[in-house]
C-alpha cells in the first residue's frame, strides 16, 4: 500500500523538490502552501507523515503543528520539520508543539527519504 506525505511549505520550488523526491521513492505527495492550506488539506487527507516548514505566511509551523496534535484524527500522525532554522530554541519549541523530526534546508534526498521511511513504518 502507498503511503501518503504531506507536505507544507510556502516555497513552491521546495514543494516541487519535496514531491519529486518523495514520488520517486514510492510515496504519494500530497502539497500545501502554509499552515492554514495544510489543516484544510488534512480535512480530506489521512497522510502517513507531515512534512512542514516553521517561516510561513497566514500560520507558521509551530501553529500548524499545535492544531494537528489538536486534531484526534492526526494526534498521532509523525510530523518532521524541514526548515532553515538550526537553533536549539527553535527545536526545542517545535518538539513541545509536537514535532517527530527536525531537518535542515537544503535537505540531502537519500536522507530525507530515510527519516521519512522511519517515522513511517
Amino acid at each position: 500500500m502507498t503511503q501518503t506525505v504531506l507536505t507544507v511549505d510556502d516555497s513552491r520550488t521546495i514543494r516541487e523538490m519535496l514531491n519529486h523526491t518523495l514520488s520517486a521513492a514510492g510515496f504519494r505527495v500530497v502539497t500545501a502552501e502554509d499552515g492554514v492550506h495544510g489543516l484544510d488539506v488534512l480535512q480530506t487527507e489521512r497522510p502517513d507523515v507531515i512534512i512542514t516548514d516553521i517561516n510561513m505566511p497566514r500560520l507558521d509551523g509551530f501553529g500548524f503543528i499545535e492544531a494537528v496534535r489538536g486534531d484526534a484524527a492526526h494526534r498521532a500522525t509523525p510530523i518532521l520539520v524541514l526548515t532553515t532554522e538550526s537553533e536549539p530554541e527553535k527545536k526545542a519549541r517545535a518538539r513541545e508543539a509536537g514535532a517527530t523530526g527536525w531537518i535542515v534546508k537544503p535537505f540531502n534526498p537519500t536522507k530525507l527519504v530515510d527519516a521519512v521511511r522511519r517515522v513511517a513504518a
